[in-house]
């Protein structure tokens, strides 16, 4: 049986379609964490070339336990917001929320990887723009300040 390019993208829509029903809000976030989590492994394997450690299997299977982790640790977030929406909801009170706590991590992770993967370009060679590494530690600052917790 063969294959077409029609099929092909039908079930790529199709995946697509469930990972957004699944994931709701949260979905924009992680596949743009699944990119990054490409990208700075790419780019972090490219720049290993030019540093003076170079590369080994193990930095590598530690990147992609890093990465898997990060995963899990958006996945500990959405944990918290459904124990915050059950224990709101046992009380009678209704979150207008529901991935609040993860979404705050994955954008939180989100710029760590950003800032690794500049610190690989510029590992390569490549001049960053100053103002580029700046802008993401702010948005960065944002997403803790929005995550903080007062006592």
């Amino acid at each position: 049986m063969k294959i077409t390019w029609n099929e092909i993208k039908a079930a790529i829509s199709a995946a697509f379609a469930a990972i957004t029903a699944w994931l709701g809000t949260l979905a924009v976030p992680m596949l743009i964490l699944v990119a990054l989590n490409l990208a700075d492994y790419i780019t972090g394997y490219t720049a290993a070339g030019y540093r003076p450690e170079g590369r080994s299997s193990s930095k590598g299977f530690r990147g992609i336990a890093k990465k898997i982790c990060m995963w899990l640790l958006v996945a500990l977030g959405a944990v918290v917001d459904w124990l915050i929406g059950y224990a709101g909801e046992t009380v009678g009170i209704e979150l207008p929320f529901h991935f609040l706590v993860a979404a705050l991590v994955a954008v939180w992770l989100i710029c760590n990887e950003i800032i690794s993967i500049l610190e690989n370009i510029g590992d390569i060679g490549v001049t960053l723009p100053p103002f580029l590494l700046k802008a993401v530690e702010w948005v960065k600052a944002g997403a803790e300040k929005r995550g903080d917790i007062h006592e």
